[in-house]
């Protein structure tokens, strides 16, 4: 456990920070003296729950608003270098940023989902909270990470089916709203005092730091590397491996075993130089500000970073929300063909009957559209179909498990699918297109599908992109749109192009 930045044999004297001076836009700021006896009025409800149950302290988690800050530019300030680091960038949405594990799962096999909700539930429910812990933004979160199979093809190598984080500091803004959360189990030198000095000071600090970053420019930018693109050193050739399990998929799916199967390829690219993955991220928010970008750092040496355009599942005061997002062409004079594409609107089409189905089986009275609709996200266009219902008093993780992964990242029949994806890829596809995203202490949920995505290991950056087949489909233009939204990627990362690897992107 690390140490608190203050003990409760010492007095310190706090003054109000003058970066966060109440203004109409901003939440008022409790003084220190109200966070310390909101602190400690926590801490007593926490020890007499624990005495009721028989067990530890429990942890104290507090919150503080702030003056608009973003959480992007200042995740490097809430934690150490080599703390586990979560950021959500929907902005101009909720963006969130969170470091450090205050309680941590990690669990492989086929119930992972429910034991994720389990643990959110209970660490939740047991934590205690300061006054009425602000507004939704504001309210702690269990961060997840989901992997698309239940478990690795090798025991104790890749991602784990599935990790929960309570983190340390979580770091929430919406429009002009922000607050700051510290949660720390008690217990030993860690009581409310030291737990309210540790939360007053972050904050001063975080303040000080964005109004030297706001001095330099650099405010709502991020962290950019220098220059105008990322050199590429060398691009692992996928075409020739990735056009015989095509053409294999397509017997299958011609065939009558499958009727649709999504095959993915993965790239691995050496860069010039080692990146801080928030120089991606940055890169991402301007060329994707349709998609909610994430991060998800396990340490230093790995990071999980993409720009998802798909929701599997958003969860609002009882109201869930669902995404179909399939066929995809470049944004440009052509996107309008997508909607009069016989094999992209069938594509589509299983995607929505399944997600409806899914839902209708759980008893729920699911509502879309008629018709898809054009979503464009930075360079791509897909055809869309919002699926909504009304959740009510359900734990949604495990409808979660119901819905992945949607025939968009599979195929169908499912478990046939799930099959012949472990046959045909050469590589585990570990968080590629499975579950992103967090659950919060009201029961709030969002849930994104991680494509888009990379993996950066130092100098190495893993890049997984993939295509739906069905009956119609040829070899060549799947291939093509692999290529083009591997390469779409690279540019959205300002990456430089490289100089083999695959099939040239058609012009968007």
């Amino acid at each position: 456990m690390a140490a608190a930045t203050g003990g409760q044999e010492k007095t310190h004297t706090f003054e109000q920070p003058s970066a966060l001076a109440p203004s109409p836009l901003v939440q008022a700021l409790p003084s220190f003296p109200d966070l310390l006896a909101e602190a400690s009025a926590a801490a007593r409800r926490l020890e007499a729950a624990a005495a009721r149950r028989g067990d530890e302290e429990g942890v104290l988690s507090l919150a503080l608003p702030l003056a608009p800050v973003d959480p992007l530019l200042l995740l490097p300030e809430l934690g150490e270098p080599d703390d586990f680091r979560f950021l959500w960038d929907g902005a101009p949405g909720l963006s969130l940023a969170a470091t450090g594990r205050c309680q941590h799962l990690e669990l492989s096999g086929p119930r992972r989902f429910a034991l994720a909700q389990r643990f959110s539930h209970l660490t939740l429910e047991r934590l205690g909270t300061g006054g009425e812990g602000g507004p939704p933004l504001a309210r702690p979160r269990v961060l997840l990470a989901f992997a698309f199979f239940d478990s690795p093809l090798i025991a104790g190598s890749g991602a784990a089916g599935v990790e929960a984080v309570l983190p340390r500091w979580q770091l929430s803004r919406q429009g002009n709203h922000c607050w700051l959360r510290l949660q720390r189990p008690l217990g030993g030198s860690v009581g409310a005092r030291s737990v309210a000095e540790e939360l007053w000071e972050k904050a001063r600090r975080l303040e000080r730091r964005a109004l030297v970053l706001a001095a330099n420019g650099e405010e709502g930018h991020g962290p950019l590397p220098a220059g105008h693109g990322i050199g590429i050193r060398h691009a692992s050739p996928w075409h020739a491996g990735y056009r015989l399990a095509v053409e294999r998929a397509l017997e299958l799916v011609e065939g009558g075993d499958l009727r649709k199967l999504v095959l993915a390829v993965r790239q691995e690219l050496l860069l010039d130089n080692e990146l801080d993955p928030l120089s991606l991220l940055a890169h991402l928010r301007r060329s994707q500000p349709g998609s909610c970008r994430f991060l998800w750092q396990r340490s230093g040496r790995e990071a999980l970073l993409g720009a998802s355009p798909e929701r599997l599942l958003t969860l609002r005061q009882g109201q869930l929300r669902s995404d179909a997002l399939a066929g995809t062409a470049p944004r440009g004079a052509n996107a309008a063909e997508l909607l009069g594409s016989i094999k992209d609107r069938h594509e589509h089409a299983l995607v929505v009957e399944t997600i409806c189905a899914v839902l209708a089986r759980a008893g729920l009275a699911p509502r879309r559209p008629r018709h898809p609709r054009l979503a464009r996200h930075g360079s791509l266009v897909h055809l869309h179909t919002p699926i909504t219902a009304s959740l009510g008093n359900r734990p949604p993780l495990p409808l979660a498990e119901l819905l992945h992964p949607t025939p968009a990242v599979a195929g169908l029949p499912r478990r046939e699918a799930m099959g012949w994806l472990r046959s045909l890829e050469p590589f585990e596809r570990g968080n590629y297109a499975a579950p992103i995203g967090w659950i919060d202490s009201s029961g709030d949920v969002d849930l994104r599908v991680a494509i888009r995505s990379g993996t950066l290991r130092g100098r190495r950056l893993e890049l997984t992109a993939g295509a739906g087949l069905v009956p119609g489909s040829h070899p060549e233009r799947e291939l093509q749109e692999v290529a083009l939204k591997l390469g779409v990627l690279q540019q959205q990362l300002s990456l430089a192009a490289p100089t083999g690897g695959g099939p040239t992107p058609r012009a968007s």
